[in-house]
């Protein structure tokens, strides 16, 4: 891990620089549609309305290096709030140096201080690497489950 790293919480003063961190995670993972206004409307929703999730930065010397967001769910199931991580992502030259480590214990760690009971995350299915990670960070796949989901529309 570089010696001059810094986790913290992101605040709307970085939506500037979660934009940039947020397009190339986009590129990395092929999602489509990325459009900077209306990706930062959502991030400034999500880092002012906390009871919907929060988001946490990775600087190295001041330089935002990767960043993670997660969400917050009721769950009946899991008897309470549940936390999703919805992005995790670190620049590829500093990959393998423990900062999406320090993320993930950053982010639980709020987690379980905001009272949720599960943290939940999705990977794509020939993610080897992200998948290696996970399970050292104590994460595995539901058995039994898969992931289903609809695009909703106004109207």
């Amino acid at each position: 891990m570089p010696p001059t790293l810094t986790i913290r919480r992101a605040t709307i003063s970085d939506v500037t620089n979660l934009l940039g961190l947020v397009e190339e995670y986009w590129r990395f993972e092929n999602i489509p549609g990325y459009d900077p206004a209306r990706v930062g409307l959502q991030l400034r929703r999500l880092l002012t309305e906390t009871h919907l999730g929060g988001g946490w930065m990775a600087l190295d010397n001041g330089t935002p290096v990767g960043y993670l967001l997660a969400v917050y769910v009721f769950s009946l199931e899991h008897l309470g709030l549940t936390a999703e991580v919805d992005e995790l992502f670190v620049q590829p030259q500093v990959r393998a140096m423990g900062i999406g480590g320090k993320l993930l214990q950053a982010a639980e760690a709020a987690f379980i201080t905001a009272g949720c009971t599960k943290v939940a995350l999705q990977l794509a299915r020939n993610n080897n690497s992200g998948r290696a990670f996970y399970s050292r960070h104590g994460y595995s796949s539901r058995s039994g489950y898969e992931l289903l989901d609809k695009r909703l529309t106004a109207g």
